[in-house]
């Protein structure tokens, strides 16, 4: 075909210069770069059929309608509604349209506020009658949630007889927090269903699942979860063959407009550093953002990559409706203010077209108005009627034990098997003798476990009894402190094997060495945490301080989870924890920060033993309710032999101890003082002890006891070790930690009004860093806290 240069800018002005457009710039594929081009052009010569005109029309004046019922019957409501973003329900509804043609079976959505509730009543089914969310009996424990961060799970069956499972995922105000979270139960969804890197086959990631993401125009380039979740999107253990995200793009955050918000042109820029292409299209067109939609599904599925969508639009209100925004953006609501809906006008221009052919007509738009509102006050009038069924599975109000314990034969099965590799994997020498070899030695010999051996049984018995693992973190394939060994890397191929997938075809131990981030990657393994009740999901930090880099994910999600929408977690967060002179950044895990944060919400344990550490980790998944499980886990406790257990703790019928008690005390009711602690400092305390006693000081009438668990508090256990020492006069609290850090504030009153003990206080005194960086101030520290 021959065309004049003047013809041919006309047509590509047409096609990328109007309403939509394109970029590609940063693709590196050619092949791809083409195939998007084309496909996009392709996409701009085909009309909307009437039917998805008449839908898209129906859908946003169904959406409006919710906005002003909403906005009536509550004045004073903060919904932050879609009214000016109402063409985002265009293109999700296309979205899981044509998701569910391609053959996907789940999309896990994750979304924030703006026109959240649009998208649940509006699109996905959600139950609007009754007061609350959560059954009668679940308010005792339950806080609930505001409006704008409601869930909902649904099954829906299309025109084409194609079923699609719809799971919104609830979200917190923090903005994009949900948004790695959602990828990352996406990734366990594809492991339950066995998808892509799961798969028995040669499936590819996220054919049977995948993910939709919405986002805000400030907080994608506000947040740095953004970057971290896109760096995300092609490493290995985290692909989960790729997202469509949604900018929707109301072109100012809250009060700061987009040149004060971004240092880029466009809000999508972050997206080029995995060159991914963007879709810029014009939320006045819906049949625009319909073929974007569109374009989008075909991409992923076509090559498993994420592509972002800029959907430029308005909001109505402010940031809420309560808010004035014309105090600070008083020429963009004078235009906004002056304007037609975006559902009015695209009704209004089907009616013009579309009126000899009688596909809408007002008669036609008014139904829709009289029938949402219609539905809207059949909801209102009978919400106090409604009652909910129990789906609540929780623990019980009594102290429970549950036995985690193993045959000895399953045990050492898993201890050999966990270092036995390939003949032709040459392992590095320092491991086969330090681990490998040293290991067998323990299991048929002395039958003395370390930790990395203890858990390396805890695991492998949980794989051989059908549960999956995950393990993830900086490093710990081989461990921060280079004692887990769970891959072998051979050291002439760099081939890597992991020894105790061999136990089992169905269940596995995945170790993710993850990327450089805390946030997002701890988002992820929550994420992959509830998505399945039998997947045991353990997160390491490098070291314990680093926790704070997920701050976010910590307080919205893992601590308040359960009580904000009843949603159970598993996850296991390992924080190495000890004073031993490294410093004010790498000697506390801030076990105060999480006993601040519970509330029968999660279990948090500072284990002497390797069989107390064993014993943790089997119970998440053998009791029958889930928590999560903070532990301050060791550091040189990983190598001191004291900490070794005998294989007769891990063997059937034994459990965890909340609370060790002192049996080196032979007359217990001679016993005068006794000494409390939590952690790496019973073993200082046991050591000064025994210096003491051969310097001929008789300490017979001093007990050591150690609370293993301090959240849920033992109070019973504590109680029946203290009975036994009924001439006790002396009560101390004794801790590494500075006096305002650490278990101290936590444990004083729960001692004082539970117990009845007045304790005293033994440790560093009130700090502002969690630890002193010079060496000679921490051995003086170390020498005062064991004099006192």
């Amino acid at each position: 075909e021959t065309k004049t240069v003047e013809a041919l800018v006309a047509e590509l002005k047409a096609k990328f210069c109007g309403t939509i457009t394109l970029e590609t710039d940063t693709i590196e594929s050619a092949e791809e770069k083409d195939w998007v081009v084309n496909r996009f052009s392709q996409l701009q010569s085909q009309d909307a059929s009437d039917s998805e005109k008449h839908r898209m029309a129906e859908i946003l004046i169904k959406s409006q309608a919710l906005d002003q019922y909403l906005a009536i019957k509550f004045p004073t409501l903060k919904r932050y509604g879609g009214e000016g973003a109402e063409s985002l329900l265009v293109f999700v509804d296309q979205y899981l349209r044509s998701t569910s043609q391609s053959g996907v079976d789940e999309v896990m959505i994750g979304m924030p506020h703006r026109g959240r509730n649009n998208v649940l009543v509006s699109l996905l089914n959600f139950p609007i009658e009754g007061l609350s969310e959560f059954p009668d009996e679940a308010l005792s424990i339950a806080t609930g949630d505001v409006l704008s961060h409601l869930s909902v799970s649904n099954d829906f069956k299309y025109e084409d007889g194609r079923k699609l499972h719809v799971n919104l995922i609830p979200n917190p105000s923090h903005l994009e927090a949900q948004v790695p979270v959602a990828i990352g139960k996406c990734r366990g969804r594809q492991q339950t269903l066995r998808d892509g890197d799961y798969s028995d086959g040669e499936a590819t990631r996220g054919s049977k699942a995948t993910c939709l993401l919405l986002h805000g125009d400030a907080s994608f380039t506000g947040q740095g979860i953004i970057m971290e979740a896109l760096n995300m999107s092609k490493l290995a253990h985290f692909d989960i063959g790729g997202s469509v995200h949604l900018i929707v793009n109301n072109q100012v955050g809250f009060t700061t407009p987009p040149h004060r918000g971004r240092s880029s042109p466009y809000t999508s820029d972050i997206g080029k550093m995995i060159g991914c292409p963007v879709i810029h299209v014009n939320g006045g067109e819906p049949e625009q953002v319909h073929r974007a939609a569109q374009l989008a599904v075909e991409y992923r599925h076509k090559y498993r990559k994420d592509i972002i969508i800029d959907l430029l639009c308005f909001r109505k209100w402010g940031h809420n409706e309560m808010d004035d925004p014309t105090m600070t953006q008083p020429v963009m609501y004078g235009v906004i203010n002056n304007r037609h809906s975006i559902p009015d006008d695209y009704a209004g221009k089907l009616k013009v077209k579309c009126n000899d052919l009688n596909i809408l007509t007002e008669t036609q738009i008014e139904s829709w108005k009289a029938e949402e509102i219609s539905r809207f006050n059949d909801a209102f009038r009978m919400n106090e009627s409604v009652e909910f069924p129990s789906y609540l599975a929780e623990g019980s109000n009594w102290v429970t034990t549950w036995d985690t314990g193993c045959h000895p034969d399953i045990l050492r099965f898993v201890g050999a098997k966990s270092v036995a590799v390939p003949k032709d994997l040459k392992t590095h020498n320092r491991i086969q003798k330090s681990h490998s070899d040293t290991r067998m030695t323990k299991l048929t010999s002395d039958g003395l476990i370390d930790w990395a051996l203890a858990e390396t049984l805890a695991f492998g018995s949980l794989i051989h009894q059908g549960y999956n693992i995950r393990l993830c973190g900086q490093d710990v394939g081989r461990g921060t402190f280079g004692h887990r060994h769970a891959m072998m890397v051979c050291q002439e191929s760099g081939a890597v094997n992991i020894p105790l997938n061999e136990l089992s075809e169905k269940c596995h131990l995945e170790v993710v060495n993850s990327l450089l981030s805390e946030e997002a990657v701890l988002a992820f393994e929550y994420g992959m945490s509830v998505e399945h009740p039998n997947r045991l999901v353990l997160w390491e930090a490098q070291f314990g301080d680093f926790f704070n880099g997920a701050q976010i994910i910590f307080d919205t999600f893992i601590t308040t989870g359960e009580a904000k929408w009843l949603q159970q977690s598993g996850l296991v967060i390992l924080l190495p924890h000890g004073y031993d002179g490294a410093g004010p950044e790498h000697s506390s895990c801030r076990i105060e920060r999480f006993l601040q944060c519970t509330n029968m919400n999660m279990s948090v344990c500072h284990p002497t033993t390797s069989a107390q550490y064993f014993h943790l980790l089997r119970r998440q998944m053998l009791r029958n309710f889930r928590k999560p499980l903070i532990v301050a886990s060791p550091k040189i406790l990983l190598r001191l032999p004291v900490t070794s257990s005998h294989i007769k703790e891990f063997e059937s019928g034994t459990h965890f101890l909340p609370v060790i008690g002192d049996t080196s005390a032979q007359s217990p009711q001679t016993v005068k003082k006794v000494i409390l602690c939590s952690g790496k400092h019973y073993y200082a305390l046991e050591d000064q002890r025994k210096k003491l006693s051969q310097n001929d000081k008789d300490l017979k009438n001093v007990a050591i006891v150690r609370v293993e668990e301090l959240c849920p508090f033992p109070t019973d256990a504590l109680r029946q070790e203290l009975a036994r020492f009924p001439s006790a006069e002396t009560f101390v609290w004794a801790q590494e930690e500075p006096r305002n850090m650490g278990p101290w504030s936590f444990v004083n009153p729960r001692f004082a009004n539970l117990l009845g003990v007045q304790l005293k206080y033994c440790g560093r005194p009130v700090m502002a860093a969690p630890a002193v960086g010079i060496g000679t101030l921490h051995t003086e520290q170390v020498k005062t806290i064991l004099s006192d």
